[in-house]
């Protein structure tokens, strides 16, 4: 029974990992999407294009 309880725990862990990586990637997501918009809505180029690849990155990441 004690190794049961090491693999639904380290099952768990991994689970919670997941979760936790998806919640950081929808908020970075996020972030990057209000931030090009007001890049578009300054009308800087240069900071549109850093953004948006760095969201390309990130989509591509996961």
């Amino acid at each position: 029974m004690g190794k049961m309880n090491v693999s639904n725990n380290a099952l768990l862990a991994l689970f919670a990992e997941m979760v936790w990586d998806n919640a950081i990637r929808k908020y970075k997501e996020e972030n990057l999407y209000k931030e090009i918009d007001r890049a578009l809505a300054k009308g800087d180029q240069t900071k549109f294009l850093a953004l948006t690849s760095e969201l390309k990155s990130l989509q591509s990441s996961g």
